[in-house]
């Protein structure tokens, strides 16, 4: 990521499966949510390179509509995280001028945890530095449904692709241009389904919390060697 060219190549918005973190504590003969814990380290050294290097927008997958079916222990465990995320590194992701936005359902949530999350975003809604996106009680079809349902309420009867995007709670961002996938997992598991359209996908068997920013670059790196047609030729 240092010359031109290569800047120039540079996919605008990355998206993020962390898968691993489970797996990397069970390795360790240690509790699930250790692994959460030294996941969300391994996220913040992310964030900041992918700052550093000129990347506009990353989207993290941090909780999914599916993970309330994980033992409670765990589910109270990664509820906390995001705050305690946060909490810690506000400081550093405000000097490096970075947005905060969420994307995902408040349902279910607990209310301080909304409001949590939503006074980061006020905080840092005039960064115009790194959009970082954090996908919590999020899910693909969910999304799609809750937008299908508000464009009825509204007594729409058709939309078009940009109409129907705009009622997306990613609606905002743009087109994922590189999907990244940890731990060995082939699939896309109900993220940003809309958004993933034409992106260009990247699996690697390295466990989320041991991802670090070489492997970002690899990914970069392989991306930047596709050619990326949209159903065109070129």
């Amino acid at each position: 990521m240092k010359n031109n060219s290569e800047q120039h190549k540079l996919p605008q918005h990355i998206a993020i499966i962390m898968d691993g973190n489970g797996t990397w504590a069970k390795k360790r003969g240690l509790a699930r949510n250790f692994g959460h814990r030294k996941g969300a380290l391994a996220l913040k050294d992310i964030v900041l390179y992918a700052s550093k290097i000129g990347i506009e927008y990353l989207t993290v997958f941090a909780f999914s509509t599916e993970n309330w079916n994980r033992p409670q222990e765990e589910v109270d465990y990664l509820l906390k995280l995001p705050k305690e995320f946060l909490n810690e590194h506000q400081d550093l992701f405000q000097k490096n001028n970075i947005r905060i936005r969420w994307i995902g359902s408040k349902e279910r949530l607990p209310g301080d945890v909304v409001e949590e999350i939503q006074q980061y975003e006020d905080k840092t809604k005039e960064n115009n530095g790194l959009n970082f996106i954090i996908a919590f009680n999020y899910g693909g079809r969910d999304e799609i449904v809750k937008a299908v349902n508000n464009i009825l309420k509204e007594g729409g009867s058709s939309v078009n692709e940009d109409t129907f995007s705009d009622y997306l709670s990613s609606g905002e961002l743009p087109d994922v241009d590189l999907l990244i996938r940890t731990s060995k997992q082939l699939r896309i598991s109900n993220f940003l389904l809309w958004k993933i359209a034409y992106s260009e996908l990247y699996f690697t068997d390295v466990l989320w919390p041991d991802f670090k920013t070489k492997d970002l670059d690899l990914a970069i790196k392989d991306y930047q060697k596709r050619e990326r047609r949209f159903g065109g030729i070129k």
